[in-house]
């Protein structure tokens, strides 16, 4: 069975970084993009950033350019979120998103709360 478990969220100040951390059980991870996107309140989900099962390609939403990176670990089923320079419009739930590459199963954490606030 696929599961997805996030990590790292929390509040932050305007300025400030966080990590998020998404572990992956029940995969065989490179076979799968990895994404997180994020869900404000009264809006729909967006994508954030996207990365490659071998890590070698990664997307970013225009507005986290510069500030966020995606990575991944495969030898620890891990895909990491550095978020710096954090903004008030950052706050969301952030959700850990994989997709079989070959298959397009979809798969989707629990979420993670970000607050960014003074």
């Amino acid at each position: 069975q696929v599961q997805l478990v996030e990590s790292g969220g929390g509040l932050v100040q305007p300025g400030g970084s966080l990590t998020l951390s998404c572990a992956a059980f029940g995969v065989t991870f490179s076979w799968y993009a990895m994404s997180w996107y994020q869900q404000a309140p009264g809006k729909g989900r967006e994508l954030v950033a996207r990365i490659s099962g071998s890590g070698s390609q990664t997307n970013y939403a225009d507005s986290v350019k510069g500030r966020f990176t995606i990575s991944r670990d495969n030898a620890k089923n891990t895909v990491f979120l550095q978020m710096n320079s954090l903004k008030p419009d950052d706050t969301a739930v952030y959700y850990c998103n994989a997709v079989r590459i070959l298959t397009r199963d979809t798969y989707w954490g629990q979420g993670t709360q970000v607050t960014v606030s003074s």
